[in-house]
């Protein structure tokens, strides 16, 4: 079997088990928070601003710019890989997408590049598996292909890993 078919088979697979009317809501509002990395760029500007510690406020600082351009270079790949949303017939998609690319995840990079960057902040354990639950509820919802979360965590962890140590952050 080709990738893109077990890509496609998992697909089915998310899209059609373990679904309630209450959870497909439940899971839809988690990721309206992750639209454009709201939810990330909110807790890092929060950050910023009122935690006490001045070296702590540069690393969140830092947190936003490595969330800004995690999201940045995941437009950059979407406009050159142009890979379509997925259409399932009889299966819709459960939530609204801001543009018919899919590949890959926005919400899966940033998130993942947010968890990355804010780990020395805040417990990464919770940040994780925030992240990791806005990667699983993209093929859940019927909008992205699983491959498409793995490259944008992938891609997250990558930017973020690779940001250098700024003297100001």
């Amino acid at each position: 079997m080709s990738l893109s078919a077990s890509d496609r088979e998992l697909l089915v697979l998310l899209r059609t088990r373990a679904h309630s009317p209450a959870l497909e809501r439940a899971l839809g509002a988690y990721a309206r928070t992750g639209e454009h990395a709201a939810c990330w760029l909110t807790l890092g500007t929060a950050g910023a601003l009122f935690d006490r510690d001045r070296m702590r406020r540069r690393w969140w600082r830092r947190g936003v710019k490595i969330v800004l351009a995690s999201y940045g270079l995941n437009y950059a790949v979407k406009l050159a890989v142009r890979r379509p949303r997925p259409e399932l017939p009889g299966l819709p998609q459960l939530t609204p997408t801001v543009s018919r690319l899919s590949f890959p995840s926005a919400h899966a990079t940033s998130s993942f590049a947010a968890a990355y960057a804010f780990r020395p902040l805040a417990p990464g354990s919770l940040l994780y598996a925030a992240a990791g639950l806005f990667a699983f509820s993209r093929p859940y919802l019927g909008v992205h292909y699983p491959s498409d979360v793995v490259a944008g965590a992938a891609l997250g962890t990558l930017v973020a890993g690779a940001w250098r140590e700024e003297a100001g952050a």
